[in-house]
């Protein structure tokens, strides 16, 4: 079993394409990772799509995988990500939206919700992967999407709302990168640095690669910065 590597799992033929952009750029920066990519039926439901996420520790030959959703783009290295799920079992980022509770149906408090588009993880971390797959099939993850004050939609399916109550059944203490480790830019106008893995299907402008560049200097000096 290889030690380190990067699993994807795609379905649906966008996101197959906009998959090629992410594994270029991880080559870029990883040429040595080797990747396993999963691709699932393209006339797969949205929904059984998202839940096949929580087999994602099945589907990974590696002893240490990282796990990218198609939409990311690599920045840099990744080792830090690696070495922090080596010690704590998993390594991953805070979501957009912090409160698990917007699934109001299943999850309640103040239950942190976490973003699985960008998971680190080793087999230390079996029981959170044993539970969300239980979980997935079980709860009522659907979400009222609001926007002024109004209901606009309800979101039928979230692959996020099982991981994050499988985190708070087991107990488990994932280790917490930074945002931009997994920067969000449609929700996160502002950051200190530079984005280490971008997550959106908009390309990232010219102006983050040339952030990247300077943050390569070792006389950078860390920046706050805001964008439109």
């Amino acid at each position: 079993m290889p030690d380190r590597g990067v699993l994807y799992i795609v379905w649906g033929t966008q996101a197959t394409a906009i998959s090629e952009r992410s594994r270029r750029s991880l080559r870029e920066h990883h040429p040595e990772l080797p990747v396993e990519f999963v691709r699932l039926d393209d006339s797969l439901d949205p929904i059984l799509g998202l839940a096949e996420k929580a087999r994602m520790m099945d589907l990974s030959p590696f002893e240490e995988t990282l796990y990218l959703d198609a939409d990311t783009v690599v920045f840099g290295r990744l080792d830090f990500g690696f070495e922090k799920a080596a010690k704590h079992g998993m390594a991953c980022t805070i979501c957009e939206c912090p409160w698990a509770r917007r699934y109001n149906k299943a999850l309640a408090g103040d239950v942190v919700e976490y973003n699985t588009g960008v998971l680190f993880f080793t087999r230390k971390a079996r029981p959170v992967f044993d539970a969300w797959r239980r979980l997935a099939g079980s709860l009522d993850s659907s979400c009222p999407v609001a926007y002024d004050g109004k209901i606009q939609r309800v979101s039928a399916f979230n692959d996020q709302c099982g991981f994050a109550a499988a985190v708070e059944e087991t107990g488990f203490l994932p280790f917490v990168l930074p945002l931009n480790w997994n920067f969000r830019p449609r929700y996160q106008k502002t950051l200190f640095g530079p984005v280490r893995i971008w997550h959106e299907y908009s390309d990232p402008p010219a102006l983050h690669h040339e952030i990247a560049r300077y943050y390569t200097n070792p006389d950078s000096v860390i920046q706050y910065l805001e964008f439109e």
